[in-house]
């Protein structure tokens, strides 16, 4: 049986880690040819080589800071050289920095720099993807057409309110959230679908890193109404619904992947998960 994403091509950003990771791994699994981009390329290099390796599907690693629109320009003119085409481009690279507060203490450095990389690296990802999908050729034996799916990463934090302050982040990420809406509907008729994906807390590195204390770790785990964080590949099997022709009449939406949290008032009673679902790794 051919897999949700076979003879596709997809660049994922951020793809040395965390949902990145996950979904380059997941991508391949079903079908696609991937570009792994991140600016830790020999991390990316590893993952690209577990892919060849294990799914045997075309996979590519690419250094890029997505803050800089002529590398995002250059990444996806080299997976349209590489392999003809553009399905997916799945813009997942961000930054939550350590040092992002609230409307007093943030620096105006630390405001920049996210907004370059959250904000300013999903709208050079989407120009660039858009342009790319364009030119793509139709080829109806492999059920390949014009158009593609662009997901942005963007956050719960994007749809609720916090005490826990990081201003930067929350405004950037609402803004993914805003452009994607604009885009999905100015580029609807040319079948190219573009979403956003909404995280919940994560047991990714980004968070962890930031929650670096189990004070601040409970503070968030209360609200959970699951009773746990939820795991990268969660979100990678949500990325990849919105990357497949599973999600053919979905565009303009902010997919939440939260564990219930956007839509919570009071959490349940009752201990905490301990774990994921079974067969989920621990990142």
């Amino acid at each position: 049986m051919p897999g949700r994403l076979q003879h596709k091509v997809a660049i994922v950003t951020g793809a040395a880690s965390g949902i990145g990771l996950e979904s380059s791994l997941l991508f391949a699994s079903e079908g696609a040819n991937v570009v792994l981009a991140d600016i830790n390329l020999s991390a990316a290099e590893g993952v690209a080589k577990q892919i060849t390796e294990k799914y045997r599907q075309g996979a590519i690693a690419v250094r890029c800071d997505v803050s800089k629109e002529s590398e995002v320009k250059e990444l996806v003119e080299r997976a349209v050289k590489e392999f003809g085409r553009l399905d997916v481009m799945f813009n997942n690279a961000g930054i939550m920095h350590p040092a992002d507060d609230n409307a007093l203490n943030t620096e105006e450095r630390i405001w920049d720099l996210t907004m370059n990389i959250n904000l300013k690296g999903v709208w050079f990802g989407c120009k660039y993807a858009i342009l790319a999908m364009r030119k793509n050729p139709e080829d109806a034996a492999k059920n390949l057409h014009v158009g593609g799916s662009i997901i942005n990463t963007a956050s719960f934090v994007a749809l609720v309110g916090a005490a826990t302050p990081q201003l930067a982040y929350t405004a950037s990420k609402g803004a993914v959230l805003a452009m994607t809406r604009e885009l999905a509907m100015v580029h609807a008729r040319e079948g190219i679908r573009i979403n956003s994906l909404c995280p919940g807390p994560l047991k990714t590195p980004l968070l962890m890193d930031f929650l670096n204390t189990e004070e601040k770790r409970e503070r968030r785990m209360v609200h959970l109404p699951m009773g746990r964080f939820g795991e990268a590949i969660e979100q990678a099997k949500g990325a990849l619904f919105l990357a497949s022709d599973d999600s053919s009449y979905v565009t303009g939406t902010d997919f939440k992947v939260d564990g219930g949290l956007s839509a919570c008032y009071v959490t349940p009673l009752g201990e905490p998960a301990l774990a994921g679902p079974v067969g989920l790794t621990q990142q």
